[in-house]
């Protein structure tokens, strides 16, 4: 039993650990043609976020993997802050959708959508506005999370067994 346990744990961590570094990779590559942060974003590393309907793990993965992200990225701490935050409620509310497929993104979107333009707009001071960035932040966040995520969320659907299985 004890055995059983300790495997489960590691698997937890591995999964995680796993999450995190693909999130990481694919935000410093998308933002090494700019598109990682600013008023016009497509973080592709956030259709990741339907993983958690497949594995808890997905949450403290996708929330470090947003942390060094942004850490990586030199990003201003209320950045680092908030738009880890975003992606940890996004993950974690998506997780608790996960009977629901076509909702699972939505709490990504959502939670990206009124959180990080603040900070795009107090933090980075950019001068472009409230709601025209709510408006590019969440139309990337749609096309990442959603349209992507969902394509995403589909293709591991039939493996999600062999590739999340506790046992």
């Amino acid at each position: 039993m004890k055995n059983q346990k300790t495997r489960t744990r590691l698997l937890f961590v591995c999964h995680a650990g796993l999450i995190a570094a693909l999130y990481t990779v694919l935000t410093y590559a998308i933002g090494a043609i700019g598109l990682a942060s600013g008023a016009i974003q497509f973080r592709i590393s956030e259709a990741l976020c339907v993983l958690a309907a497949f594995t808890p793990a997905a949450i403290p993965g996708l929330t470090i993997g947003c942390f060094l992200s942004n850490l990586l990225t030199n990003c201003i701490w209320q950045d680092v802050v908030f738009g880890t935050l975003a992606t940890f409620l996004g993950a974690l509310l998506g997780w608790m959708l996960r009977r629901r497929a076509y909702l699972i993104p939505l709490p990504t979107v959502v939670a990206n959508t009124l959180i990080v333009p603040f900070v795009l707009a107090c933090g980075y001071r950019m001068q472009e506005g409230l709601w025209f960035l709510m408006l590019t932040v969440g139309a990337g966040e749609i096309l990442s999370a959603y349209v992507a995520g969902l394509a995403l969320y589909f293709a591991l659907r039939p493996h999600s067994h062999r590739l999340f299985s506790r046992k």
